[in-house]
């Protein structure tokens, strides 16, 4: 893990974004179309980390994104160049635009200065979406990446931001795949080789410092 000092000097509050990937109801919800990854999220605690985190940039000034990924009813416009995609088209719950699956999560509380993204199509919260761009009106060089899946959107989102010129953290106890012991192999072997990984604690403890986030 990082040193406290290091991971302090990348979450400056003014420089730091905190994302969420596909946090919805439909993913990781009561009713998730993909029930194995939405009770690791949960019995794991990942969730609950996710939002303590959000709670924590909303009190200090650090800008939240949650990136959603959804569908048209008519599926207009979704990609189908993957087995992935084809296979969600026949799963029970649909993350359709404007329905509950699409809704970030409980317990993540959404704020008003928060910046919610929805795509469309593809793998990447970055890749042709709108969160480059507002990353970069936002002054952003640090980009904290929480949420699932660990074995598809997290690590685009990672490579992403990293091919990008950002510096990516990645709270470890933050994000949730399949099976089990998958997240960590790929923490360890993958992630850890771009990133600066870290502890939800470690993070809260650097975002609590003097001048960064603090307890209410």
């Amino acid at each position: 893990m990082p040193a406290y000092t290091e991971l302090s000097e990348l979450l400056d509050p003014r420089t730091t974004v905190l994302l969420t990937v596909e946090c919805q109801e439909g993913v990781v919800g009561a009713d998730s179309a993909l029930p194995e990854l939405a009770a690791q999220a949960r019995a794991g605690g990942v969730l609950a980390n996710i939002a303590r985190l959000v709670d924590a940039a909303h009190r200090g000034g650090v800008q939240v994104v949650h990136a959603i990924a959804e569908r048209r009813p008519d599926g207009r416009g979704a990609s189908r160049n993957a087995r992935l995609f084809r296979a969600a088209e026949r799963l029970p719950v649909q993350q359709v635009s404007g329905t509950p699956a699409v809704r970030v999560a409980t317990p993540i509380e959404v704020a008003e200065e928060d910046l919610v993204v929805r795509r469309l199509h593809g793998l990447s919260p970055l890749q042709g979406t709108d969160v480059d761009p507002l990353l970069r009106n936002l002054g952003c060089r640090t980009l904290i990446v929480t949420g699932v899946s660990a074995n598809v959107a997290v690590p685009n989102a990672v490579f992403d931001a990293v091919n990008r010129g950002y510096t990516a953290v990645v709270p470890a106890d933050a994000i949730a795949g399949v099976p089990f012991d998958y997240t960590p192999a790929m923490i360890r072997h993958t992630l850890a080789l771009v990133a600066t990984v870290a502890t939800t604690d470690e993070v809260l403890a650097s975002l609590e410092r003097p001048g960064g986030v603090r307890q209410a």
